[in-house]
């Protein structure tokens, strides 16, 4: 399906909601540009768009990766204006997915087919090597963000299942 457009389907939501002003402490500046942008997508005039939101991701219990979203090269507002530059729409309580949320370092990688190289490098987990989810596994995703007076807030946890098809 390629990047961007792999959420848009099949897709697990946690049954939470976080309001953009209860992020207001995980502000961050995006990482720094490698290239110019496009007029519509440039926001080096506008307060930091970026978010430290920090992620969990474990298998079986497991934690296999803490990718950090700061590192995310396009922020939200871009990912959004890019959407609909073609003309289409978003409406109050649409679902926007950012994509994968993959960092430079090894434990940063956000997708097991990055974690094990395509299936080269198997994960040791409690259970066995991986180097993909087999029947049975579940995956949980956590995430929280830094709040006021170093208050973590929390935004919630998702866990899917492999079922045999």
């Amino acid at each position: 399906l390629g990047p961007f457009l792999g959420k848009s389907f099949a897709t697990s939501v946690s049954a939470w909601i976080t309001p953009l002003d209860a992020l207001e402490e995980a502000l961050v500046a995006p990482p720094a540009r490698t290239h110019g942008l496009l007029p519509y997508l440039d926001d080096s005039d506008e307060e930091p768009g970026g978010y430290d939101l920090r992620i969990s991701v474990a298998v079986n219990g497991h934690v296999i990766s803490e990718p950090p979203f700061s590192t995310m090269y396009w922020t939200a507002a871009q990912q959004l204006a890019h959407m609909t530059v073609n003309g289409a729409s978003l409406r109050t309580g649409d679902l926007y997915g950012s994509g994968t949320v993959s960092g430079p370092a090894e434990g940063e990688r956000g997708s097991l087919l990055e974690l094990t190289w395509n299936g080269r490098e198997p994960l040791e987990l409690p259970g066995g090597k991986r180097t993909f989810l087999e029947d049975g596994d579940e995956v949980t995703l956590s995430a929280w963000a830094p709040g006021p007076n170093g208050v973590r807030v929390g935004l919630g946890e998702v866990t899917g299942r492999v079922v045999q098809g």
